[in-house]
């Protein structure tokens, strides 16, 4: 079941249409994005995890959806992301332990990461 692939799908068309309604502020956002989330001291597969980290404590499935695909793709590794998210719901409390689960289902879905069998689900 893709839910986050459909996430993402659904925000296309109106993130698009906002892009050229306010093309440079969204230029300016997007080289923010860029530069934030590139290699650095930090690599960007623990940038992207800590982003899925607090798209759980600001409770944005549309951030979850994109960080998750994009800890997935830069390589963060499950124990990373699950750690990290550990971190959250250490810091968010009660509704981290509903929006961790969601982002780990994110991460799982794009990393093509099969749930263990003593995942609790």
């Amino acid at each position: 079941m893709p839910q986050y692939h459909d996430t993402l799908q659904e925000l296309r068309q109106p993130t698009r249409s906002l892009r050229h309604a306010v093309p440079d502020t969204w230029a300016s956002f997007l080289a923010l994005h860029e530069a934030a989330m590139a290699d650095g001291e930090v690599p960007a597969r623990l940038k992207e995890a800590t982003a899925l980290a607090i798209s759980v404590a600001r409770q944005c499935d549309g951030c979850i959806a994109h960080h998750a695909r994009a800890a997935a793709r830069a390589g963060a590794s499950p124990g990373e992301v699950a750690e990290v998210l550990g971190v959250a719901l250490l810091m968010d409390g009660g509704v981290a332990s509903v929006y961790a689960p969601r982002a780990w289902a994110a991460y799982l879905e794009f990393s093509g990461t099969a749930p263990s069998s003593d995942d609790g689900g």
